[in-house]
Order: C-alpha cells, then structure tokens, then sequence
C-alpha cells in the first residue's frame, strides 16, 4: 500500500511538472489562451503564489484587465492574502490607465509594512518586478526605519543608480559594506561602474567626497581601503600609498596589500611611486622573503631605467645583498636576476654561467633547479650556443614533465630552433604546445608557429624568415639598434613577402623601447594601410591607440582605433581593455 503511496506521489508530480512547463511553453510562443488554462489548473492544485503572478500576467498579455482584477480582487478578501496582491491590483489599475485607482493600491500595499515590517519583501519585491523603483525604494526606506535590523542598502543602491541619483547609490552602497565588510569586494565592482579614470570626473569627486566624510565623522579603515581603491582606479598611486600606510599603521598585520600596490604601480609605468613603495617595504617589512621580494623587485625597476654607466651601482647592490642575506635557496630569485643582470645588462656571459653552476650545487628542489636551468639556457641563447641551451631545456622537460616550467622550456627548445634557422624542429615544438595548460604559452606558441608557418614557404632558401629570426634573435639579445637595422633589410629587400607586415610590428615594438614614438607609429600605421587584414591588425589598433593616447597626445585618433576594435574585433584579448580606454577618453562617467 505503501508503495503504491510513494508511485501516485511520483506520478502526480511529473504530471505537475509536465504541465508547468506546457504552460510556460504556451506563453513563450504567446498562445496565452492555452497558457492561461494551464496556470488556472496548476494553482488551482497547488495555490501557489508564483501562479497568481503568471495568471494575472497572461490575463494582461491578453488584455483582460478586467478579468485580472476580478481574480485579485477575490484574493485580496482572504485573511491570510499577500500585500503584493495589491501592487499587482494597481499596476494592472495602471495598465487600464486608471492611475488614481493604482496609486491608492500602491499606497495600500506601502501602509502594509507599518503593520508588518517583513511585508517588505514581497512588497518591495513586487514593485521591482514591475520596474516601480521610486515605490520599491520608498518600501525599502520604511522598513529600515521600522526595524533597525533589516539592511537593504545593497537594494536601495542598485535602485538608486537605475534612477541616476548616484550620491544616495554611492551612501547606500558604502553603508551596505560597513555592515558587511565580506561583500567589499563586490561593492567595489557595482562602484566601478559610475567611476572612470578621470579623477576630475563628477563621479569620481563625489565619491571620494563622501569617503572622507565618513572618515572624518566615523573613522574606520574601511574608507582608507575604499579611497585607496578609487586612487588606484584613478591611476593616482601616490595617494593610494598614502592610504595603505594608514591602514597599516593602525593594524600592522601583513605588507600585502602594499606590496600588491607597489607592483601595481610598476606595471604601469609609475616608476618613482614604484620605488619609493618598495623602499617602504624595505624599511618595514619584519621577515626576510618579504625584504628580498621588494628588493628584488626595486633592483629590476632600477635596472630597467638606468643607463650603462650606472650598471656598476647595481653589481654593488646585489652583491651587497647576497653579503648580508647570503646565497642560499632563500635568495634563489635574487640569484637568478642577478645573472641575467650579468649577462643581459653587463655583458659578462661566462660570469652569469660560474655564477648559476655555482647555485646548481645548493640544496634545490627539482623546481628550483629547473629554474636556474631555464635562466642558464637563455644565458647560452644569448651567446648563440644553442646545442648547449638545447641540453637545459630538454633536461628540465625530461625531469618535470607536463609542469608550466616543462611547457616554457619546450617553447624555449622551439625559440632557439626558430633562432638557428631549424623551422621544421621548431614547429614540431609549437604544435604540441598549442595545447598548453598555460593561456600565455599556448598564444606565444601559436604567434610563433603562424609567422614560421606563413612564411618558411615563400622561398627555398627561407631567405626573409631567416633574415627575420636573426633580428628577431639581435633583439633578445638586447642589441635593439642591430635588430631595427636588420629588419629595415628584410623590409627593402622582400617588399612583396607577407613577413614584411611582421617585420613592422617588430620594429615599431623596438621604436617603442628606444622611445621613438612617431617611427613606432609611422610603422603601425603603414600595417594598417597594407595588411589591414591580417592577424597583426588588432595588436596594432591597440598599440598605436597607445602611442596617440599617452605619447602624442592625439586623444581623437586614438579613440577611432579603440573603436575599430570595439566593433570589428569583438573576439580579440584587447577588447575589454580598448572598451575601458575608449570610454574614459570619451569622458563617460559610467562604464
């Protein structure tokens, strides 16, 4: 009996589901007779709340208001009926263009909540669903006000900002991640939408206003992090800093959030805040990894910028490090950057190559090993002794196979093949890395395996591509002026060969380097005149947008090549960012 119990119940419920989904298929293809026959039968089984929005709704697509009211109206008489009942009895008053009749409805469901203050829910809810805003709010407003423990300012913000009153969005917001400090993160994403980089934005202005009141009237670290957020999206590191030192001033737990800030800075160029943050880290940090990651960090910056005359200081400031810290595995990074500053930097090859065999011979995980192998390959990929490179890549893929450092020492194994002139053992390389666990090994094998592959055909002898790895090799080597001499080779000597649209890419990269902007953009732009269709055309928008956005102050131009990504290359990596460039130069105040 009891079986039979159990088979009723599960066939009665798949009858039930059957038919809900007849019904929403009816009303999907707006056979809303049928539909509505549906929905009748389903609460007249279940009496579900759900239903009486879907039949009332199908009764106005039918345009039975009428009907719709009379059937409200008989719920409304039951003790027990919900408040929304009566937000869904003025909008159908309000589709009838009875608006007197809706707004007393409105007011009715609205004084619901004085009686029971969560009524809100269904209420406001309700007035949502219709796109009520400014009644959603008001019921909102009342039941915050009737029980302090209720907190809709995530609703209310979003509300706001539909309506454009962006000071109460931004309030509500900023209260909602007061009391819940969990969800910041998620604030900050809703707030970036009504941000720009534009610190002279209104936006912007208005919302840091209201930031440092708060935090002159209720100080709390949550408005240092927020205004320390808005500096960063604002590209204004300075200022940010100054906020991150307040906060760990007063809870000196961890340098995270300022190392994380300082990298920040030197990814975007911002060198001098970049190193006075490092310094910082420097000075306070308590453990010895984090005093040997920003030193590692500030010697790069260091590096980067100065000129060979002052390569001396640098020796001197590693092997100061190394005098105090040691070289153990703890300094093994430092090592590695300090060989590659060696042979890269100082042209002293075979002391970078002592100076890592000497590493080798410490305590190393398999890992470490590997990575001081990878930098010792390149070392000899510098001196063109590609046999020898080939041995330390191909020992880090025989001893951790299938890791990310396995798959770069493969396309390193690719790259120094590519550099010999070997195209055929390069490319056998690059199609398996096509398939690599990692996204920039996988791009940087495909870029190399479609220029060998467009190319290695063009001639027997492979003159061009040749020619091209050559440079391609002198600019590795840090030989910059070398490499655009050569490549001006390849340019005068095989016009009609489809490397030349590479060999400009290249050479306007260079430009960039040497800071030759108007070469670099003369280059880009003749790309975009000859070989507007090929698959070096959005890397060029995007570089050349660049050059006239931050170089040749030429905001219009580059607004026009932000745009032809936007709408032709829709599937490309700089799309996001070419929206967000775009946007700001146009001067929206919401993204």
């Amino acid at each position: 009996m009891r079986f039979i119990h159990i088979l009723f119940i599960l066939i009665s419920t798949t009858v039930f589901s059957q038919n809900d989904i007849l019904a929403k298929e009816y009303f999907k293809k707006g056979d809303f007779q049928k539909a509505l026959h549906e929905y009748k039968k389903l609460y007249a089984r279940s009496s579900s709340i759900n239903y009486v929005s879907l039949i009332v709704n199908t009764y106005q697509q039918l345009e039975q208001y009428d009907e719709a009211e009379t059937f409200l109206l008989k719920l409304l008489e039951k003790a027990n009926s919900s408040p929304a009942f009566l937000v869904e009895l003025g909008y159908n008053y309000q589709l009838k263009k009875d608006l007197e009749n809706a707004t007393i409805n409105y007011n009715k469901a609205i004084a619901c909540i004085d009686i029971r203050a969560s009524n809100v829910f269904s209420v406001a809810r309700s007035f949502q669903s219709h796109t009520l805003l400014n009644e959603a709010a008001i019921s909102y407003e009342k039941a915050m006000v009737l029980n302090p423990d209720f907190n809709f300012n995530l609703q209310l913000a979003k509300i706001y900002g539909e309506q454009g009153d962006i000071e109460k969005m931004f309030t509500s917001y900023i209260h909602f991640a007061e009391f819940n400090p969990v969800s910041l993160s998620n604030v900050k994403r809703a707030i970036n939408d009504f941000i720009s980089e534009n610190s002279d934005s209104e936006n912007n202005i208005l919302f840091r206003k209201i930031l440092l009141k708060k935090n002159q009237q209720e100080p709390n670290l949550l408005w240092n992090d927020m205004l320390s957020w808005l500096f960063i999206q604002q590209k204004d590191f300075k200022k940010a800093f100054i906020q991150e030192k307040a906060i760990f001033n007063r809870k000196p737990e961890n340098l995270n959030k300022i190392e994380e800030l300082a990298l920040i800075a030197y990814n975007e160029n911002e060198n001098e805040v970049a190193k006075e943050i490092f310094a910082y880290i420097i000075e306070i940090a308590q453990d010895s990894k984090t005093i040997l990651e920003a030193h590692y960090n500030l010697l790069r910056l260091e590096t980067k910028e100065s000129l060979k005359e002052d390569y001396s200081i640098i020796n001197t400031k590693y092997l100061e490090l190394f005098n105090e810290f040691g070289s153990f595995s703890q300094t093994l990074k430092l090592q590695i950057a300090y060989a590659h500053f060696l042979a890269f930097y100082m042209n002293e090859t075979n002391k970078a190559t002592t100076f890592l065999e000497k590493t080798l011979k410490l305590p190393l995980s398999q890992l470490q090993k590997a990575e001081v192998k990878l930098e010792l390959g390149d070392i000899l990929v510098l001196q063109e002794k590609f046999n020898q490179a080939l041995i330390y890549y191909t020992q880090i893929q025989r001893n951790l196979k299938n890791s990310t450092i396995s798959q770069e020492a493969r396309y390193k194994v690719a790259k120094a093949s590519y550099y010999k002139g070997d195209f055929k053992w390069a490319e056998a390389q690059l199609k398996i890395l096509k398939a690599s666990t990692s996204q920039l090994i996988a791009n940087d094998a495909l870029d190399l395996k479609l220029l060998i592959s467009d190319n290695k055909y063009e001639d027997s002898l492979q003159t061009a591509l040749k020619l091209y790895a050559k440079a391609d090799l002198l600019a590795f080597q840090n030989k910059n002026e070398a490499s655009i001499t050569l490549l001006n080779k390849v340019l005068n000597e095989h016009k009609t060969e489809p490397i030349v649209a590479q060999a400009l890419y290249k050479q306007a990269q260079l430009f960039e380097i040497k800071k030759q902007y108007e070469k670099a953009a003369a280059n880009y732009n003749a790309i975009i005149a000859n070989y507007s269709d090929g698959i070096l055309i959005d890397d060029t928008y995007f570089n050349l947008a660049g050059i006239y956005e931050k170089q040749l102050n030429m905001p219009e131009k580059a607004k026009a090549l932000y745009e032809l990504i936007i709408f032709n290359h829709a599937d490309s990596i700089y799309f996001v960012n070419a929206r967000k460039r775009y946007r700001s130069l146009r001067g929206d105040a919401i993204n």
